[in-house]
């Protein structure tokens, strides 16, 4: 069976932080890219960042120099790294595995708040 477990999200300031977790039960993580997007309701769902299997990184206008994706293989761990975070980022992040195709798996979505 495939599941992608997040972690890490809730409830921040203005300016703080958060790091995002997903974990993967996959035997083929590491040959797949690995992303995080959000979706805010009406909205399309809008890629944050991306990390391919070789560690080639891919961020949103909106977040560069904020955010920071990783991923360790050994761990079928894909992170999400946010800092300086604002008001607007104020979103459900979901993590994706394989891309937005058919061969793609998405966990079930984590809540970012960020307010005063």
């Amino acid at each position: 069976q495939v599941q992608l477990v997040e972690s890490g999200g809730g409830l921040v300031q203005p300016g703080g932080s958060l790091r995002l977790s997903c974990a993967a039960s996959l035997s083929i993580f590491g040959i797949r890219a690995m992303g995080w997007y959000r979706q805010a309701p009406g909205k399309e769902r809008e890629l944050v960042a991306r990390i391919t299997s070789g560690g080639s990184t891919n961020y949103a206008d909106s977040v560069k120099g904020r955010f920071t994706i990783s991923r360790d293989n050994a761990k079928k761990t894909v992170y999400l790294q946010m800092n300086s975070l604002k008001p607007e980022d104020t979103e459900v992040y979901y993590c994706n595995h394989g891309g937005l195709g058919s061969g793609g798996y998405w966990g079930q979505g984590t809540q970012v708040t960020v307010s005063s």
